[in-house]
């Protein structure tokens, strides 16, 4: 399994998930329940695969995936969902996933400072983690983190733009949308992050990546 490919596939295609979004982006601000569920069909999937190349952990990506939905639909309630600029409501899912990643990144940090004060103060005799993983998964995270590793050389701004046009198949539309920004900012993001990236390329999994 690639670093680009997880278990749920790869997303589709606007033109595949039939660009009416918008009409229940539309009816999602009415918080009908319905249309949260056709968005959430449509596209689980493409926030699932983005979750999991942010934060290179399946678990966490499993974590993510509902946070974006559920987000949405508090503001469907609170009658403060903002209009959608494109055609598919993809690229906002995924900055708002984005989010989420960044949440659950410091859980996890705030986790492992706590993992390793139990293990002091036990002598390291602790339960042992029954989180349960093929190699081939293993493999594929340990893949994905060489490649965050990599993506961290670059800034905050040029990462977003790689995750949401070449990682996720947004268009510039999309992605300048999701961003608020004018889609000549999203290419030039794109060729600085390529010209950035283009120093540590030897990375077969980052080759792979921005392929």
């Amino acid at each position: 399994m690639s670093t680009t490919t997880t278990s749920r596939g790869e997303p589709r295609s606007a033109a595949a998930m039939a660009a009416d979004d918008r009409v229940l982006w539309s009816r999602l601000a009415g918080a009908d329940d319905a249309a949260l569920t056709e968005l959430y069909r449509r596209h689980c999937d493409a926030v699932y695969n983005f979750a999991f190349r942010r934060t290179a952990s399946w678990a966490a990506a499993e974590d993510v995936v509902q946070a974006p939905f559920t987000a949405v639909w508090r503001r469907a309630r609170a009658g403060t969902v903002d209009a959608l600029r494109s055609e598919t409501a993809r690229a906002v899912l995924l900055v708002m996933a984005g989010q989420e990643c960044a949440n659950a990144a410091r859980t996890a940090r705030r986790q492992r400072l706590l993992r390793g004060r139990i293990e002091a103060d036990s002598g390291g005799a602790v339960s042992p983690d029954h989180a349960g993983s093929t190699a081939e998964r293993v493999d594929d995270a340990l893949q994905m983190s060489e490649v965050r590793r990599a993506l961290r050389l670059i800034p905050r701004v040029q990462r977003e733009a790689i995750e949401l046009v070449v990682w996720s198949h947004c268009s510039i539309a999309e992605a300048a949308g999701a961003l608020g920004v004018s889609e000549g900012t999203v290419k030039s993001r794109l060729h600085r992050a390529r010209q950035s990236l283009s120093t540590v390329i030897e990375i077969d999994a980052l080759k792979e990546a921005l392929s």
